[in-house]
C-alpha cells in the first residue's frame, strides 16, 4: 500500500462551505474499484480531500494489489475519525455501501454512523432540467461551469490499466490511476458552487423590491405582472433563466428577478359542502340553505359541486397548489388555482419573500 499526499497551492472554493461545518471538520471522499460489487471486485484507491493549515490537501491510499485492501481501510478510517462531515458525489449509492461491504469482507467493524453525510449529486440532481443539463454526472457538471480535466480516462477504462499494473507495475500506469482520482477530488471541490441552486430552492430568499408592471403582450393585449427583485442567500455560479406556468425567473450572482402574471378578473370560490347549499341560477350564485330556504323554490335548485360557488372580481396571483387560502378558480374543472392579492399583502415584504420561495420550489418541480 502507498499513501500519496498532495497540497493544492492557491486553490480556492467559491462556495461558503463553512456554513455546513467548520472547514477543518470536513472530509471529501471518492474511491476507485474494479467493479460495482464489493464481493467480486477490488478496491484499489481511496481518495480524500481536506482543509488544513490554510490549504486544501489530497491524500490517496493506493493498493499495489488486492492484499492491501484491509490495511487501506484501517488506515483510512483511522484518518477519517478526525472529521465529522463526509462529502461525496453519489457516495450514498456507491462509495459508502461499497466500503462497508469491504469492511464486512475483512471482518472490520467500521461504520459511517458518526458522520454527517452530504451527497453533492443528491442535492443537485433534482434541478437537472432547471440547469438545462442532460444529466448530473460529475464530468457533465464540471463542463457546465467550465472545468477542464488533465486525465484522459474514465473509471471504466482504468480497470484494465489497474489489472495490468498489478501484473507489471509501471510509473506511467500508476500516474494515470492516481491522476483520475485526484481530478475527481479537485472536480468535486470545484463544482461545489453549484450547491447554490440547492440553496436557491431550499434556503431563505428575500424580496428586496416588489412592484407592478404593465405591458402589451404579443397579441396586443394589456397585461399586468408582479416584478420581484430577490436577494439570494448564496451567489449563483452561472446565469440562469427559466419560464414555467407563466412565471419567469432569471438569476445572476446574488440577485434574482421573478416575474409573476397578475390577473384582474372575476373568479369563483367553490364551497366543499355543496349539499348544504342551494344554487340560484338567475343570480348565478350559491347560498347556504339557512338563507336560501326563504327563496322561492322555482328560483333555486340543489347545488352541485360544480355550481356551489360565489363570484368575486378582484386581483389574483397564481399558485400551483394551496399556498394561500381561500383559493379561487375560473371554473370547477380548471386545474389552475389562484388567491386574491389583498391590500394588506401589497405592503407585506415577508409575504412576498415566502411567495417567491414557494414559486421557485414549484418551478423546479414542473420539469
Amino acid at each position: 500500500m502507498q499513501i500519496i499526499n498532495q497540497t493544492l497551492e492557491n486553490f480556492t472554493i467559491s462556495y461558503p462551505l463553512e456554513t455546513l461545518a467548520p472547514l477543518e471538520r470536513i472530509l471529501f471522499i471518492d474511491i476507485e474499484t474494479t467493479g460495482f460489487t464489493a464481493r467480486s471486485s477490488s478496491l484499489y484507491l481511496i481518495g480524500t480531500a481536506y482543509y488544513q493549515t490554510g490549504c486544501w490537501h489530497i491524500r490517496q491510499w493506493f493498493a499495489e494489489n488486492n492484499t492491501d485492501e484491509a490495511a487501506m481501510l484501517e488506515d483510512f478510517f483511522t484518518f477519517a475519525s478526525n472529521y465529522t462531515h463526509l462529502i461525496h458525489f453519489n457516495g450514498n449509492n456507491f462509495d459508502l455501501p461499497y466500503l462497508l461491504q469491504k469492511c464486512e469482507q475483512h471482518k472490520l467493524s467500521y461504520t459511517f454512523d458518526n458522520f454527517t453525510g452530504i451527497d453533492i449529486y443528491k442535492r443537485i440532481s433534482p434541478y437537472k432540467f432547471f440547469l438545462h443539463t442532460p444529466n448530473c454526472k460529475q464530468k457533465t457538471l464540471e463542463e457546465l461551469i467550465g472545468i477542464d480535466r488533465e486525465d484522459i480516462y474514465n473509471g471504466g477504462e482504468l480497470i484494465s490499466i489497474y489489472h495490468e499494473y498489478v501484473k507489471a507495475p509501471t510509473d506511467e500506469a500508476r500516474q494515470f490511476l492516481l491522476l483520475h482520482n485526484s481530478d475527481d477530488m479537485k472536480g468535486m471541490l470545484q463544482i461545489l458552487p453549484l450547491l447554490a441552486f440547492y440553496d436557491l430552492f431550499n434556503g431563505p430568499i428575500r424580496a428586496k423590491k416588489v412592484q407592478a408592471n404593465h405591458y402589451v403582450d404579443y397579441h396586443g393585449h394589456n397585461r399586468q405582472e408582479l416584478l420581484m427583485k430577490l436577494s439570494l442567500s448564496t451567489p449563483l455560479p452561472l446565469n440562469i433563466s427559466n419560464l414555467s406556468n407563466g412565471c419567469y425567473f432569471s438569476g445572476e450572482a446574488s440577485e434574482g428577478i421573478l416575474k409573476v402574471p397578475v390577473y384582474e378578473e372575476e373568479m369563483k370560490y367553490f364551497y366543499s359542502n355543496y349539499k348544504d347549499y342551494y344554487y340560484l341560477p338567475e343570480e348565478d350564485v350559491a347560498l347556504h340553505k339557512s338563507v336560501a330556504s326563504f327563496v322561492d323554490k322555482e328560483h333555486r335548485t340543489q347545488a352541485t359541486a360544480a355550481t356551489c360557488y360565489t363570484r368575486k372580481y378582484a386581483t389574483y396571483l397564481p399558485q400551483w397548489d394551496i399556498f394561500m387560502e381561500p383559493f379561487f378558480k375560473r371554473d370547477y374543472k380548471s386545474k389552475e388555482l389562484f388567491f386574491e392579492l389583498t391590500e394588506e399583502m401589497k405592503t407585506d415584504r415577508d409575504f412576498f419573500s415566502r411567495y417567491a420561495q414557494y414559486l421557485l420550489g414549484r418551478m423546479a418541480k414542473t420539469y
